[in-house]
This record gives C-alpha cells, sequence and structure tokens, in this order.
C-alpha cells in the first residue's frame, strides 16, 4: 500500500530493504546503472512506479548531455536528479525541504563521488531565490493534493528559472488538470497507478 504524501515528495522506487530499515533506489541507466543507494523509511515519501521513470528516461533519451542545467525541485529521494546525472547531465540542483531527507540525498552523491548542490529549503523558498542561470530540464513532483503545482509552473515561467525550449517533467495525481503557461506545450504523457506524468517543452518567445 502506499503511504501518503505530506511533507515532502517522492521518486522513491524501492527495491528491496537496506541494513537501515529503509529502502534501496536502483538507478536504471548510464554510467551508475545497477547502483543501489539507500533511501529512508520516512513520512511522505511517495513511490514512483519503476516503470514510469523508465519511460521518462526513454523520452529523454536525446535530451540530455554534459551541457544540460537540471532541477530537481521536490527531490524526496533524488532519484529523478540522481538518474539524470547518470546519463549525462552536467549539473543537477536538488531542493528538498526535510533536513533528513536531504542529508540522504547528499550522502548518495557522496557514495558515487559526485559533487552537485542540495538545497535544504522549501520549493517556495528556493524560487523566492534570484536564477544564477536558467535550467534545460525540471523535474517538478511535488506532494499531492496540497496545490502547490500551479503556483511552480507560473513562477518557473516567469522568473526567470527556464531556458528557451527547456523540458519540463510534471507528475501530479491522475485526477488533477495543472494550470499551465501558455507557453508550455505537452509532447508525452503517461499514467501509473494514481500518478500521471507530463512531458512539456517551453516554446521560446518568437
Amino acid at each position: 500500500m502506499r503511504r501518503p504524501r505530506h511533507g515532502t515528495s517522492g521518486h522513491d522506487n524501492r527495491q528491496g530493504k537496506s541494513r537501515s530499515g529503509g529502502g534501496r533506489l536502483r538507478l536504471i541507466g548510464g554510467r551508475f546503472r545497477r547502483r543501489l543507494l539507500p533511501v529512508l523509511d520516512h513520512p511522505g515519501l511517495r513511490p514512483t512506479p519503476d516503470r514510469m521513470r523508465e519511460t521518462l528516461f526513454n523520452w529523454l533519451a536525446l535530451e540530455i548531455d554534459s551541457r544540460t542545467r537540471a532541477l530537481d525541485l521536490f527531490a524526496g529521494t533524488g532519484a529523478l536528479g540522481l538518474e539524470t546525472l547518470s546519463r549525462g547531465a552536467g549539473e543537477v540542483h536538488f531542493v528538498e525541504a526535510d533536513r533528513q531527507v536531504a542529508r540522504q540525498i547528499a550522502q548518495n552523491l557522496e557514495t558515487l563521488e559526485v559533487t552537485m548542490p542540495v538545497h535544504h529549503q522549501s520549493a517556495d523558498a528556493f524560487l523566492s531565490t534570484r536564477p544564477v542561470q536558467p535550467f534545460e530540464l525540471v523535474f517538478l513532483d511535488p506532494p499531492f493534493r496540497q496545490a502547490l503545482i500551479d503556483d511552480c509552473c507560473q513562477r518557473l515561467e516567469t522568473e526567470g528559472w527556464l531556458a528557451d525550449n527547456a523540458l519540463i517533467h510534471v507528475e501530479t495525481e491522475a485526477d488533477l488538470i495543472p494550470r499551465l503557461p501558455a507557453s508550455w506545450r505537452l509532447i508525452r504523457e503517461t499514467r501509473a497507478g494514481d500518478s500521471h506524468a507530463r512531458l512539456y517543452r517551453r516554446e521560446s518567445a518568437q
């Protein structure tokens, strides 16, 4: 049974149990393929189906390279950001409000011998800062049924966070239709269980 989502986000793909009692995250492609990393047994981490994650990165196969700057805004276990690094992204920022969960992401990056920014703050606080450089790829998987997605999308669009032609992955509860910026064009979508994943491309102004 899935644990309901509350204060934190997901990307939690558990493959058995670790010795500490939590789960394990298996990276599915790229240079860290098949690496198993511990994840916390923590309230609010929602499992993202393996099939959905594999589908997403099949969509992104030709979109990620060493020039890609990615943002995992509600990082949870960090699975999507870590997978993006494994696929060759040059930079990934992880944003996670829960201190323990953010610490585990940082520890997993150390295990992989990768140095990347882990921001221990809420998505709202992060988006209140000034972007240093826009992102080419953004993952949005906020806690379900907390009405967070619409505001995040509008702020990403209007406050300089997105590069021209950026890709934005939005995962919501299946019955939610988010209100998104007019410049975002839906290019792919899939469903698994109570999750609906959509991939958008931001169309640059003419």
